[in-house]
């Protein structure tokens, strides 16, 4: 596609995905739940299907809903709790590092920075990014598999790494578009633009799409 066009994909993506379902974290931060939320619901996403995560959320919060009390609640609890998302244990464990960062460092105060968070012990781009995307409403690009994949796909960039497609949408994605791209593309990803074959004679912007690495498809 050409970078022109971007503003037509956006316009086009967002009217075919109007009945559908956000991803969870993003649903999270339509209810307006605070930025630790969005943290926790975050790394709980990871590797774990959305009604999952969903429910995992529902119960861990009702543990705790603050990084101090959730530092009294045992790692086994909330295993339990968040089970049966990926890799349950370690992510408890990483639940009370990042609490106990929080508490000493930011007087439990999560920070708004890509820097500041991913300080934190099992943070990376991606949740860094989502947090202050959807937890503080500032500019931030989240790159997960699906953005990587499509922006490729589309021929926006030519990169090889979703941290490498991360600063090349920073180099030229208009930023009014930085905080949505996340959200838009990957519930298009799930639905339409699939990884493997991609849905095609659905997508509502194959006419722009240079269908990059496609070799099959619907």
């Amino acid at each position: 596609m050409k970078d022109d066009q971007i503003d037509l994909v956006i316009k086009l993506i967002r009217k075919h995905l109007r009945k559908t379902e956000l991803p969870i974290v993003s649903l999270l931060a339509k209810k307006r739940y605070d930025p630790f939320a969005i943290l926790l619901s975050t790394l709980l996403s990871l590797r774990t299907k959305d009604e999952v995560t969903a429910v995992a959320t529902e119960r861990l919060f009702k543990l705790a809903k603050t990084p101090e009390t959730m530092l009294k609640v045992p790692a086994e609890r909330i295993a339990t709790a968040i089970y049966p998302v990926g890799f349950y244990r370690t992510k408890a464990d990483t639940i009370l590092s990042v609490c106990r960062d929080l508490v000493q460092r930011y007087s439990s105060r999560v920070p708004d920075t890509i820097e500041e968070l991913l300080s934190l012990k099992g943070v990376g781009r991606k949740t860094a990014n989502l947090v202050v995307s959807l937890g503080y409403s500032k500019p931030a690009i989240c790159v997960d598999t699906h953005v990587h994949r499509i922006s490729n796909r589309l021929g926006y960039v030519r990169t090889k790494t979703p941290e490498q497609t991360e600063f090349a949408l920073r180099e030229k994605l208009p930023l009014e578009y930085w905080s949505e791209y996340n959200t838009l593309l990957v519930a298009f990803g799930r639905e339409t633009c699939k990884p493997i074959s991609p849905l095609c004679s659905k997508c509502p912007v194959f006419a722009c799409c240079e269908r990059m690495g496609v070799t099959k498809s619907r």
